[in-house]
């Protein structure tokens, strides 16, 4: 990540080229982790990604936190602490459910947390019909036959479940830290939340140089250049196009699961992640409002 500023004045391309490759890069990152889930179990795979984005943010913020536990009070702590375990959590479930169901259908079930947000945010009538068309093309997932696995979907839920945490505790962060140094501080408390889980499962994985270096690329891939992408691009265009173009993200997934890792769904799974995709791109149109889904780090 670069000071703000420094990549605008070198990125040429349009902001919704960026989110698309802020997608791909978050996707792509997705697909790689669990192509290695027989190599590196998923939690150390979620210690690699969160340890990565820690050290990352934690270098780029390093004058504000310097400063963080000296001038902030407990409750502004506790905040961010309870950022880093909805992160931790988020991370932890998503990555459980890519081990069980295709990618996908993973993250289509994940997105109804940031489009649970937007809609409670709504007091228009008409997005409850959005709600019910995701819920539909939800449904339509779980009963998709020898890929709907139960566990999967459950933890698929409880990862959209701390998404919407995170949107909210993401903002609440956001007022009471300066830049990214609130991030910075919820990544680390993320990292030593899924440190032990992470290093009993990972075990002697973690010592190999090939593999950490495989998971600090899915960490970059993950959170560190699509956060940034997302950050410069919402510098240049506003709050409710980049929610329209955020509702791509779970057709992405399906795609990149068909190219890196095989995982072809049917034309009904095919149907209920469009219904979902029009859902969440529904309820992002209309007058200008908080955007619905916080860049997932």
């Amino acid at each position: 990540m670069s000071r703000p500023g420094t990549v605008r004045d070198r990125v040429a391309l349009p902001p919704p080229a960026l989110i698309l490759m802020g997608i791909l890069s978050l996707q792509a990152g997705a697909g790689l982790a669990k192509h290695l889930f027989d190599r590196m179990p998923p939690s150390a795979m979620v210690l690699l990604r969160l340890l990565t984005s820690a050290i990352v943010l934690g270098f780029v913020a390093r004058k504000a936190l310097r400063g963080a536990l000296r001038d902030h009070d407990r409750g502004s702590l506790g905040v961010a602490a309870c950022f880093g375990l909805s992160l931790a959590v988020m991370n932890f479930s998503i990555y459980q459910s890519f081990s069980r169901i295709p990618l996908g259908m993973a993250v289509t079930i994940e997105f109804l947390g940031p489009l649970g947000v937007a809609i409670a945010a709504s007091r228009r009538p008409r997005d409850l019909l959005w709600a019910v068309l995701a819920g539909a093309g939800v449904v339509t997932l779980s009963r998709g036959g020898g890929h709907a696995d139960p566990v999967g979907i459950a933890f698929a839920l409880a990862a959209g479940a701390c998404w919407a945490s995170y949107i909210l505790l993401s903002a609440a962060t956001g007022r009471r830290f300066a830049g990214s140094s609130g991030l910075a501080l919820a990544s680390v408390v993320g990292t030593v939340a899924v440190l032990p889980a992470g290093v009993v499962e990972g075990g002697g994985a973690l010592l190999d140089p090939r593999l950490l270096a495989l998971g600090a690329g899915v960490g970059l891939m993950s959170s560190v250049i699509p956060y940034s992408l997302e950050l410069e691009a919402l510098r240049r265009m506003p709050a409710r196009v980049f929610g329209i173009l955020m509702s791509l993200e779970p057709a992405v997934a399906a795609l990149v699961g068909v190219v890196l890792l095989g995982e072809i769904l049917n034309l009904r799974q095919w149907l209920a992640i469009v219904c979902v995709v029009v859902a969440c791109a529904g309820a992002t149109l209309g007058p200008e409002r908080p955007r619905p889904a916080a860049p997932e780090p």
